[in-house]
């Protein structure tokens, strides 16, 4: 099941170095079933694999949703008992951390609804551009549920505690220009722009030394975790970028004036 849910609901594209991971249930608004959040790990693992690949863009299918959310017509059936529904959760939360542990850097390009398990999904990923038409929310309020503490954290870590009880409490639907005022978007576009400017963000980033991309990527990682200091492994980390031959070029390419070649993948 896993293949098949990957080729038709999970739809994974190439693009040089920049791979696109599409949500394919338009018919739906892309409403994530309990096989899309089982798949999701299996479909990024030979991403973060490939050496080739730089940059994830996660997106949705269609002109109208990112992601509507958790598919609630399977909530009866997989979420009917306390077993079923731990068994649930652990996908959902599985799907978010292979996401959320991509090495390369992650973007979630959002149109239209992300809401629920769909912004659970763009939470996880490194950045979020959003069309000025799109609607944010985060809805188990709604529904009788409580949201994780990894899930709770990213949006405490993005907004901030009094607005992450807002936006849990509240369960409302935020439109694009409050939800980049609260840090949940980066960027909000026009709708013809969204994609031509996500798309010209990831190939800036395939031109960065690569090294350095995932390096910043992991000290973010440890600050958000609670690291104020560098220890023997972030040391390390930063000592060692002057051992790469991208250290060289950037400075080889800064002094002679023209674009770098980084060739660490």
């Amino acid at each position: 099941m896993t293949a098949e849910v990957a080729q038709q609901e999970l739809v994974v594209e190439r693009e040089g170095a920049i791979a696109t991971v599409t949500l394919n249930r338009p018919q739906s608004h892309n409403a994530i079933t309990i096989n899309m959040y089982r798949s999701l790990p299996d479909v990024l693992g030979p991403l973060e694999a490939d050496s080739s690949v730089k940059v994830v863009v996660l997106r949705g299918a269609g002109e109208k949703s990112f992601a509507s959310g958790a598919d609630i017509s399977e909530f009866e059936r997989e979420r009917g008992s306390a077993t079923a529904a731990r068994n649930y959760n652990e996908k959902v939360a599985a799907a978010e951390q292979a996401l959320e542990g991509l090495t390369k850097p992650t973007i979630a390009m959002i149109h239209g609804y992300c809401i629920g398990g769909g912004a659970g999904l763009a939470l996880a990923c490194d950045i979020r551009f959003a069309d000025s038409r799109a609607r944010f929310a985060i809805t188990p309020a709604k529904l009788g549920l409580v949201y994780s503490l990894e899930s709770t954290k990213r949006v405490v870590d993005l907004a901030g505690p009094s607005r992450a009880k807002w936006i849990l409490m509240g369960g409302l639907q935020i439109q694009a220009a409050r939800a980049v005022e609260l840090g949940l978007f980066d960027e909000v576009l026009d709708p013809e722009e969204l994609e031509t400017h996500t798309y010209e963000f990831a190939r800036t980033l395939t031109e960065r030394a690569q090294f350095s991309v995932r390096a910043g990527k992991e000290m973010v990682r440890r600050v958000v975790g609670g690291q104020a200091r560098d220890d023997e492994a972030t040391t390390e980390l930063r000592n060692s970028s002057f051992d790469t031959d991208d250290f060289a070029e950037g400075v080889r390419s800064f002094l002679a004036k023209r674009p770098p070649h980084f060739t660490w993948s």
